[in-house]
């Protein structure tokens, strides 16, 4: 699957995945307002309108991007109808020839892990038929109930060619609380990260790269720069661009020379970027226009960093 991802990237020259990670706020009165019309003021009016403002950022940008990247607490939070946009939505980016990588991240002990890695990246059978229960390509994962709840996605990714990126070094502030913590002189990251090689070399595909990828992110540049030395063949999915501050220049050290290694999720600066003052005079009514252009800001961006 990592193979089928780079070759994406190279084809549209985008190291960028667009999360989908909608609230009600970000969505214009115009769609929430129809779909209350349909439902009334319910959850299946929430989750309608979310797959409504969904499609319209797909539509917009598919064709710069090669991956998506809903996170699935957003969609949760609507309960049933929630998780019925997050399935459409990972459907209908599927039908328009993006990798979507499912934000779940999930870890537990193993058979509780096995369940949720065939939820996001199996099949499941019932009776004689076989069913692909949420269908993404990709699953982030939490490494900290140790190898027992990793393992169960890796057996998946080696038997249905999908892919993982696991919890590293995150972006939020407080990361540092434990990820940080020094165990024999050395942070706890790091060591998380030769668990990721050591586990990447368990599915490396064709491309020379490994099916099992970290997360790190954008604003941790020098963390970063460590952690792409530790993890050669593991490509990094790196959050924390634009709106949590990170720059083009912050990642130029988790690319290799030769532009590869990375790619950089943006959610709410390309999602909501019709709410910026940059991108304003496009109006609620052309969201979708406002979003494309943060994406093109993106990619020139960090195009003109790395040298893309």
């Amino acid at each position: 699957m990592i193979g089928k991802l780079i070759a994406e990237i190279k084809k549209k020259k985008a190291p960028i995945v667009v999360g989908l990670d909608p609230q009600l706020k970000f969505i214009p009165d115009g769609i929430l307002n129809k779909s209350i019309e349909k439902y009334g003021e319910s959850l299946e009016a929430a989750g309608d309108a979310i797959f409504e403002f969904n499609k319209g950022i797909v539509d917009a940008v598919y064709d710069l991007i090669p991956a998506v990247k809903p996170q699935i607490a957003m969609y949760e939070q609507y309960g049933l109808p929630g998780l019925t946009a997050f399935k459409q939505t990972v459907d209908y980016c599927r039908s328009k020839g993006l990798l979507v990588i499912g934000d779940v991240k999930r870890g537990d002990i193993g058979s509780t892990s096995g369940s949720y890695a065939l939820a996001h990246l199996g099949k499941v059978t019932v009776g004689s038929r076989t069913f692909e229960p949420f269908g993404e390509d990709f699953a982030t994962v939490n490494p900290y109930l140790g190898s027992d709840g990793v393992k169960p996605f890796i057996d998946i990714c080696r038997s249905e060619d999908k892919g993982i990126f696991v919890l590293v070094k995150t972006s939020n502030p407080s990361s540092g609380e434990f990820q940080d913590r020094l165990i024999d002189g050395r942070p706890l990251y790091e060591l998380v990260g030769e668990k990721v090689r050591e586990w990447g070399e368990l599915c490396t595909d064709e491309s020379g790269w490994s099916n099992v990828g970290a997360v790190v992110g954008a604003t941790y540049p020098e963390m970063g720069k460590v952690l792409r030395d530790v993890m050669p063949k593991s490509y990094i999915l790196v959050p924390g661009y634009g709106a949590q501050g990170g720059t083009g220049k912050d990642l130029i050290p988790f690319f290799d020379s030769d532009g590869l290694g990375a790619i950089v999720n943006s959610s709410r600066g390309i999602i909501a970027a019709w709410q910026k003052e940059q991108y304003a005079a496009a109006g609620a009514e052309n969201y979708a226009d406002a979003a494309r252009c943060a994406v093109l800001d993106m990619k020139k961006d960090i195009g003109e960093a790395i040298g893309l």
